[in-house]
């Protein structure tokens, strides 16, 4: 069964969420939720993860967790497994808890706020899953790290990492004055929510910078395979294509302009075709498209005769064929073939038959 490709490398950083199978609850009482924190405060002692913000919900969990070694698949592997193990064991029940594979989004944890975006996200989750009324704050929900980054060092969990989100937030100092300070920032934040600063985490694979987000593609190019499949790896599928088609251009030596005003049925744009064909998995009408080479039908015909007319020539030369068969059909056959095809091209350049 295809699966999601898992990049993973020293120093990542990662919004994770999964929920319920069918949407159902993961969590039926408190003692839950504390059973998912203590297996979740194992997992980071085994796999030396540190977590800069969590939110656990009725039927899903948000993590956002920094990897220092790339581990990130065994980690969640044993973590999930062993949470659903014990919610069995203590419900006495049997299955499936989670709902298929954990999503998950890269973090560009390069200090430019990327990571705060994240983080806020995770922590404003309770707002609009309108579990808090306005006379409530924001730290009143209490299974959040929102209220841990209020307290203390000393009354947090081990676990948790604050000073990178309260860096970009401009708080330098994990303080009583800082705390209060962030506080003051996400009431405020709260307030100014209107969700389009979280489209991307809500819908993205990867926030962050342009040049973070290319490092990311090219890991994936290098891993992904025919059994794997994500927006992200298309969008690495397009990036290998568009530079094989900007080979092909300066191997030619044309420039872009060139291709619109080139024939549809060009012998070098079916070249060029017939690679991004063998060598990526772009459709048809991508091809078409990039190439300015029509429908994506018509491309279809242009490929279907020239490997047709390829294996004629073949059979025609072929000597070993040609004394069994006595070579006349063969002859006749591959003549009619290139007849047909300079008749296909003819209509490909003209639009009917002849000039």
């Amino acid at each position: 069964m295809a699966r999601k490709l898992r990049v993973q490398f020293a120093g990542a950083i990662y919004h994770l969420m999964n929920r319920g199978d069918h949407r159902e609850d993961i969590f039926l009482d408190d003692t839950d939720r504390e059973l998912f924190l203590e297996t979740l405060g194992e997992a980071c002692t085994k796999a030396d993860w540190q977590v800069h913000a969590w939110c656990l919900m009725r039927n899903h969990f948000h993590l956002v967790v920094e990897t220092p070694k790339a581990n990130l698949v065994d980690g969640m592997k044993w973590f999930l497994g062993t949470y659903t193990s014990r919610y069995n064991r203590r419900h006495k029940v049997f299955g499936h808890l989670f709902s298929g594979r954990y999503k998950c989004l890269f973090v560009d944890g390069s200090g430019n706020g990327y990571l705060k975006t994240v983080c806020d996200y995770v922590h404003l989750n309770p707002v609009r899953a309108k579990l808090l009324s306005a006379k409530h704050k924001l730290c009143e929900y209490p299974w959040s790290s929102y209220g841990e980054y209020l307290q203390p060092r000393s009354s947090r969990r081990s676990w948790l990492r604050v000073d990178r989100l309260l860096g970009e937030h401009g708080i330098l100092k994990d303080s009583p004055a800082g705390r209060q300070q962030f506080q003051k920032s996400m009431e405020e934040r709260r307030s100014a929510e209107d969700g389009e600063a979280f489209e991307g985490v809500e819908r993205g694979w990867c926030i962050g910078s342009e040049e973070f987000r290319k490092e990311l593609l090219a890991q994936m190019s290098e891993k992904s395979g025919a059994e794997h499949y994500a927006p992200e790896i298309r969008e690495s599928a397009e990036q290998k294509a568009e530079r094989l088609v900007v080979e092909e251009l300066r191997r030619l030596r044309w420039k872009e302009s060139k291709l619109a005003v080139t024939r549809k049925g060009d012998d070098k744009k079916l070249h060029i075709a017939l690679r991004l064909r063998s060598e990526t998995t772009m459709t048809l009408a991508w091809i078409a498209h990039r190439l300015k080479m029509g429908t994506k039908t018509h491309l279809s015909h242009l490929l279907y005769w020239h490997s047709r007319n390829k294996k004629l020539t073949i059979l025609r030369t072929d000597p070993f064929y040609a004394r069994k068969s006595g070579g006349t059909a063969n002859v006749c056959n591959a003549r009619r073939a290139k007849a047909e095809y300079q008749r296909f091209q003819e209509v490909s350049r003209f639009g009917k038959e002849g000039p």
